[in-house]
């Protein structure tokens, strides 16, 4: 029996939100032991995660409670690499809201301790659980679009458009990238702030905490391995309140092109374009998804008690992938699995991130990995 300990923070504005706090609730084989919430109002979330105990430290938490798998469910880059030293250095395996860190030097400081203390760290990256992307990967890696060409990615382009918009939502984008097509070897990008290219002082305030963020306009080209291309673009106030139909990644290849919007229940669709190039494919049609078997085992998602109309495909997204990333730790712990977004595959996006800054600042094309591992805009 796995010991689970949560540390969450109810209206601090660390933004949980994604059920990453709820991944281990109902499934065999665990006991949610504690909760850790500085805020005294937790009560009600306390009891519906399941948990035993609640505290009011996460630092006292971890010291006592000693947990085999310790989630951290903020979304703020500033709570991660302390939560997750202090987990991983009193034993315990992490399961982590994404991004990894702030920086490269504290993703590679984590990756060095996880290592040392044989302890896994899987970050909430859900694209490489939920079906609809595994159905693509698997598109691609059959050659249903032919030879790849091209990965567009997009993101929600709202008012967090540019560097806010690549490090919260481009970073979902680009790991999936990396997930399908191997890690980038080379970046050339354009960042730039009201029209003009940025330089290192130009840090702007995030509406979320996400660390140093720059630019209103961000052109990343990357180039993956087998000679394909990635383009990256984000621009501020471009899409209003339809930041979810812009979010997303398209794939084109010599025979195809095969695309997931982040709206509605996120349908892969595809479109066979032979012999005419990408640009001139014919209309999309949406491609079946199979649906994975159940984990053996496990409680059904109480959606009710969870809070999530079953109808909402955006929550439920993440409620069901964080699920399938929680489960895929116990079995890697146990050694039944590989883990399928672990820290370093979490490191390969803000690599990427660091690249794109970069190689906007410098204006030329940086080759992965950095040689210098700080953060461009530091």
């Amino acid at each position: 029996m796995k010991k689970v300990c949560i540390i969450h923070e109810t209206g601090s504005g660390r933004l949980p939100g994604h059920y990453t706090e709820f991944a281990f609730t109902g499934l065999p084989g665990v006991e949610i032991a504690a909760l850790a919430d500085p805020n005294p109002d937790a009560a009600e979330f306390f009891f519906r995660t399941g948990a035993k105990k609640l505290y009011t430290s996460w630092q006292e938490m971890i010291d006592r409670e000693r947990p085999d798998i310790t989630i951290l469910s903020s979304r703020s880059v500033e709570d991660h690499y302390i939560q997750i030293k202090f987990a991983l250095e009193h034993g315990s395996h992490v399961l982590c809201e994404k991004p990894l860190a702030a920086d490269l030097i504290q993703a590679d400081e984590l990756i060095a301790l996880s290592q040392q203390k044989g302890s896994h760290v899987q970050i909430a990256h859900p694209a490489r659980f939920a079906p609809v992307f595994r159905k693509m990967k698997t598109l691609i890696e059959d050659g249903a679009i032919g030879r790849v060409l091209t990965c567009y990615m997009r993101g929600k382009e709202d008012h967090r458009g540019g560097g806010e918009d690549m490090i919260v939502l481009g970073t979902h984008i680009f790991d999936a990238a990396a997930w399908i097509f191997g890690m980038p070897v080379e970046v050339m990008a354009d960042v730039r702030w009201q029209n003009r290219r940025i330089t290192a002082k130009d840090i702007l305030p995030a509406s979320e905490p996400v660390g140093p963020c720059a630019g209103d306009e961000i052109l990343a080209i990357f180039r993956f391995p087998d000679g394909i291309s990635g383009i990256f673009e984000s621009r501020r106030d471009v899409s209003g309140p339809y930041g979810e139909k812009r979010l997303g990644i398209t794939v084109c290849g010599t025979a195809g092109s095969l695309t997931i919007r982040y709206t509605g229940n996120r349908e892969l669709r595809m479109t066979k374009n032979f012999p005419v190039p990408p640009e001139d494919g014919n209309a999309f049609e949406v491609v079946p998804v199979e649906v994975p078997p159940e984990i053996p085992g496990a409680a059904p998602i109480d959606f009710a008690a969870w809070k999530i109309n079953e109808k909402n495909y955006a929550l439920r997204y993440f409620a069901e992938n964080n699920r399938r990333a929680a489960w895929n730790l116990l079995q890697a712990i146990e050694g039944r699995e590989e883990l399928a977004a672990g820290i370093v595959s979490a490191r390969n996006a803000i690599e990427m991130i660091s690249g794109v800054y970069r190689s906007g600042i410098e204006g030329r094309s940086i080759t992965f990995p950095l040689t210098d591992r700080h953060h461009p805009l530091l």
